[in-house]
């Protein structure tokens, strides 16, 4: 209710007929989005030189009015700046409350505005889902065979259509257009289910975000020396091992990382997700060309309907393991649960973001289906049973080598944009934790302007430039001393992917909808579940069996043959 002061002259006679008998009543300036006293102060305008009035209350009250409403202007900017400290993704910018104006720029609940659209969401996601795993997805067909192979891809594929989408309704709660926005994914559980979830959800999430991380570092810096070993091959011959270390390609992947981290957050991210997904694009279509050119070449290869064939291929143990691990590469393969929550809080709120999150979940998930299938099958056509982990940094293929060495290049350029999108909502995470903690440290809250040539002012943080500095630098090291850290990372993957993809939409979709216990929904919602509960435990199986072979002939700081 909006509230008013009107003051009423004592008498007619003494009121000059050109002042109405109520004063005029003001609002205060006032924001309709931010959070503010303002919203509900309002004064009236003064008069008083043309008023004869007896008393000096008026006056008085006026002044104490004006007062007030200045305190509160100046109380809604000190929220506002507080709500940008302790905001995981947002970027302070001072400009945006210079001369009161604090409302231009700000979102339904003070934050600022934001601008995303369906179409970056989508860059978003296929930058997170199409890795460099997609050129893997032929040695896992290879270990399925043509029928449970493809059966695989789009059973998952429906599945993380599907709970992304049970995901993206519960971004606001508790309804789903009108309710009160969640930051992050383990915002969106606390809302809903509450309790030991919340942390049994931040451990599942960053612990996966952690060690996607470090696996994109050895990944990338395999395929920059991938490039290198290409024109050694073309040079010398194929014959040669031409051998190459790692570690001075992930150092200077970290320092690429090191710059780039300096980005405040999710939301100056779009032109990067935008280049990344482009580069997936590229690399993806580039290796399906290949398969496709070896194919028509009608060089024989074998493939059977059930895969690898035990007896000639592999044992009878090494079947059951691999089989294992091919499901399980398959399932991660399209999970980008981790940060779906922190990429639909970049889209615009109208139309409303979940509607927007479904529709880029469509096309993300509908475009990297296509890739996987055709890279999958037509990769298993060219190769066969004898399909290579990765057919570009593998070397499937030799020639031409200046093709080759640009897909990897594509690679590597996809795998920096890719490494922040993961990033990004762990450094929000431990900085907004921190600003909590310590809102009077002016190291962790206060910003200092850069004027960058070409660029403009740039906002540098002391806390932030410390921290993601210090943890590239980290993840780097850690890539460099464990280089089998990919088989750590399937087990890391295998413990995150249930509990984030499959269990907490699906609970939090229940707990939304209120779905009666034992009806047909909730019966076959909770079978989905358990069912990838044991996608998600053979897959740790098989991740432990990688480790164990991996550590018989574990060196530090290897270096590939």
């Amino acid at each position: 209710m909006r509230v008013g002061i009107s003051v009423k002259t004592t008498s007619s006679k003494r009121r000059p007929s050109n002042v109405p008998k109520t004063l005029s009543v003001i609002p205060l300036p006032h924001c309709p989005t931010a959070p503010s006293l303002s919203n509900h102060a309002y004064i009236c305008l003064p008069f008083l030189s043309k008023l004869r009035i007896s008393s000096c209350s008026l006056l008085f009250q006026y002044i104490s009015l004006k007062h007030l409403r200045d305190r509160a202007l100046r109380r809604t900017e000190e929220m506002a700046k507080e709500m940008q400290k302790t905001s995981m993704f947002i970027e302070r910018n001072p400009g945006d409350y210079e001369n009161g104006d604090i409302c231009k720029n700000l979102d339904d609940d003070g934050r600022p505005k934001r601008t995303g659209t369906w179409v970056t969401a989508s860059a978003h996601i296929i930058t997170a889902v199409i890795g460099s795993g997609v050129l893997s997805l032929a040695w896992a067909i290879a270990q399925l065979g043509w029928v449970v192979g493809p059966a695989v891809l789009m059973a998952f594929s429906f599945i993380t259509y599907f709970t992304s989408t049970l995901l993206a309704d519960c971004y606001r709660a508790p309804d789903p257009v009108h309710g009160k926005r969640n930051y992050t994914y383990m915002d969106v559980v606390r809302a809903y289910l509450g309790g030991r979830k919340v942390q049994l959800c931040g451990l599942a999430q960053y612990a996966n975000l952690v060690g996607v991380t470090v696996g994109y570092t050895i990944t990338a810096s395999i395929s920059m020396v991938a490039v290198k070993r290409s024109n050694c091959f073309h040079k010398h011959g194929h014959h040669v091992k031409c051998q190459t270390s790692n570690n001075p390609f992930m150092v200077i992947f970290a320092c690429i990382q090191i710059v780039l981290s300096q980005i405040p957050n999710f939301h100056n991210l779009s032109w990067l997700s935008i280049l990344a997904a482009i580069m997936s694009f590229a690399y993806s279509s580039i290796g399906l060309g290949l398969s496709i050119a070896k194919v028509a070449g009608g060089e024989p290869v074998r493939t059977t309907l059930t895969g690898v064939t035990v007896g000639v291929d592999v044992s009878g143990s090494e079947k059951i393991w691999r089989t294992f691990q091919a499901i399980g590469d398959i399932a991660f393969a399209y999970a980008y649960s981790t940060v779906l929550v922190e990429i639909q809080d970049t889209i615009k709120s109208s139309p409303p973001e979940n509607k927007s999150m479904k529709r880029a979940t469509t096309l993300g998930v509908s475009t990297t289906t296509l890739f996987y299938v055709l890279c999958g099958l037509v990769g298993y056509a060219a190769f066969g049973n004898d399909a290579p982990g990765n057919f570009l940094t593998g070397f499937g293929f030799y020639e031409p080598f200046w093709l080759i060495d640009f897909a990897n290049i594509c690679i590597a350029i996809h795998l920096i944009g890719a490494y922040q999108v993961f990033a990004q909502p762990l450094f929000g995470f431990v900085e907004g934790w921190c600003a909590r903690q310590w809102p009077d440290s002016k190291f962790i809250t206060r910003e200092h302007a850069v004027d960058i040539p070409c660029y403009g002012v740039y906002y540098l943080n002391l806390f932030r430039l410390v921290w993601r500095t210090s943890y590239v630098v980290v993840t780097a090291v850690v890539a460099m001393i464990f280089p089998f850290f990919n088989d750590f990372l399937g087990l890391i993957g295998a413990g995150s992917f249930w509990p984030l993809t499959v269990y907490f939409p699906i609970e939090m979709h229940i707990a939304q909808t209120n779905l009666p216990k034992y009806s047909f929904r909730w019966t076959w919602l909770k079978i989905l579940s358990w069912a990838c509960l044991i996608v998600s435990l053979i897959a740790a199986a098989g991740s432990v069996q990688g480790l164990i072979q991996s550590l018989k002939t574990y060196k530090p700081f290897q270096t590939q043959e």
